[in-house]
């Protein structure tokens, strides 16, 4: 599709509403606000996507490689068939086709760096005055790409931070938490586009997920190369419909089946309550208990209904002895294990578990501290991360905003803002043009600033006038998220 009809009506016939004389517009795109708790830094990933995929690869192959003709028949047809009778007109979208390229500046922090609250991530303008409608036209596109990868990197760096925390406290192993975190969230996401950039995110903090695409998609727009680096990985894992086909009275036999004739070796991970969890965690594994202590690998027993916190910890109030205990201690009491340095019980390497319906950030922590109240290392256990985390989110959860604060008319500059009487503050925007610094390790933002400063500080030119000037790879970007969550512990 012509990216230009990529755009919420009302874009399409600003370009005659600005001043006549307009030359230049500058916008930014920013974090305004938080509606969680606590998290007033947003990470910062995929523009360079949305620079490569849309603003280099779709123009040139859905606009300025067919024939001018053509892409200005359908634009027509679209706009007149939409609109009706309107005077939109065809001329600036044939004289963007004679250039082309996209006449356009993007200047933006580093992928993977976290950015304050209202300070902008990224600016832009245009490079050619005719050209000045562009800015701002792009601001569906951008809105509806960048904000869902920039909340789910910022929410997966919050699980790393939690995960790392209580490794450090009570683990031997606190390298586990790479694969602590595993995303399940594609099956729920509101669409592929999303499902590949949400777990982009999420490899951003950790390296288990089960969205295959997402390590093409990395490899595509970030450098990755799954030849030389670990860019995700997951197990071999049973479904419920497996389990079913095996009958409720074979239900034994389908686990002896799975963990010593399908895998004799490896890692399997079982979804343990199709039925009956308490049944195979005081009846099944016990009778396992040689074939699983025997074999090379771990086998992962995987709840999947009720409260998380409760399965995996125990429920002091539960009805049963199997309920107080929950999943952990129950594979302890089965398999026993070593008590490490820190004081903290881990379960023999061949048996483990995964929770992953519903868990949230917060369950996490309770999950984490649960197990350590009990004695338990907190890497006995893998949360699996779905789209109740990462599909539960909106633009509005950071805020996110695309406004421009300067432009020019006439050959005269203009320090453009907003500021309704009737908000609370959070739609004020900044400024005229940008300068942001790094002052102790925390980015800050000075608007209303002259061309000479905006020149300064931070924001690097990423693109320009068709080009993309700074290809960032998943080494580098994983690198600086995993940097800042060591500072910030």
């Amino acid at each position: 599709m012509n990216p230009l009809l990529l755009t919420d009506g009302y874009k399409v016939d600003h370009r005659r509403q600005y001043p006549d004389g307009t030359t230049l517009v500058y916008s930014n795109w920013t974090p305004r606000k938080s509606r969680i708790e606590g998290l007033d830094e947003v990470v910062f990933f995929g523009l360079q996507y949305f620079i490569k995929k849309y603003i280099i690869h779709d123009f040139e192959e859905y606009f300025f490689k067919k024939s001018k003709e053509e892409v200005v028949a359908k634009y027509a047809r679209r706009i007149n068939n939409y609109l009706g009778e309107n005077q939109v007109g065809t001329k600036h979208i044939e004289d963007l086709h004679d250039l082309g390229y996209i006449p356009m500046v993007f200047k933006a922090l580093p992928e993977g760096a976290s950015v304050p609250l209202r300070v902008p991530m990224f600016t832009m303008y245009n490079t050619i005055p005719e050209f000045f409608w562009l800015t701002n036209y792009f601001e569906t596109l951008l809105s509806a790409v960048i904000w869902l990868p920039c909340n789910s990197a910022t929410i997966a760096k919050e699980y790393r931070k939690v995960l790392d925390k209580y490794a450090d406290l009570t683990s031997s192993v606190p390298e586990f938490v790479d694969w602590q975190a595993h995303d399940f969230s594609m099956r729920g996401m509101g669409g592929i586009e999303a499902a590949l950039t949400s777990a982009a995110g999420h490899l951003l903090s950790f390296t288990g997920s089960d969205t295959i695409p997402a390590i093409d998609f990395l490899e595509e727009y970030y450098k990755a190369n799954s030849d030389q680096e670990l860019v995700a990985g997951s197990v071999a894992a049973t479904e419920h419909s497996v389990m079913c086909m095996g009958t409720t009275e074979g239900e034994y036999e389908t686990f002896k089946r799975l963990i010593t004739e399908v895998y004799p070796k490896g890692i399997v991970s079982i979804v343990s309550d199709t039925w009956d969890l308490w049944k195979v965690l005081t009846d099944y594994l016990p009778r396992l208990r040689e074939d699983i202590v025997s074999r090379e690998g771990k086998v992962v027993i995987r709840p999947d209904s009720g409260d998380p916190v409760d399965i995996i910890c125990g429920n002091p109030n539960g009805k049963t002895e199997q309920e107080k205990k929950g999943v952990i201690e129950l594979l302890w009491d089965v398999f026993g294990g070593t008590t490490n340095a820190k004081g903290f019980k881990e379960l023999v390497p061949q048996i483990g578990a995964i929770y992953g319906d519903s868990i949230t950030v917060a369950r996490a922590t309770q999950i984490c501290e649960r197990l350590k109240e009990k004695g338990f290392a907190s890497t006995n256990v893998v949360l699996g991360i779905g789209s109740f985390t990462y599909q539960y989110n909106t633009r509005d959860t950071f805020g996110f905003a695309m406004k421009a604060t300067y432009g020019e008319v006439n050959g005269e500059g203009r320090a453009i803002f907003k500021d309704p009487i009737t908000d609370d503050g959070t739609k004020k925007s900044a400024k005229g043009l940008m300068k942001i610094d790094l002052i102790d390790g925390k980015y800050h933002l000075t608007d209303n600033v002259s061309w000479e400063e905006e020149k300064q500080g931070e924001l690097k030119e990423v693109f320009r006038d068709g080009k993309l000037l700074v290809d960032q790879s998943l080494s580098e970007i994983r690198t600086r998220v995993k940097n800042e969550v060591s500072v910030e512990a």
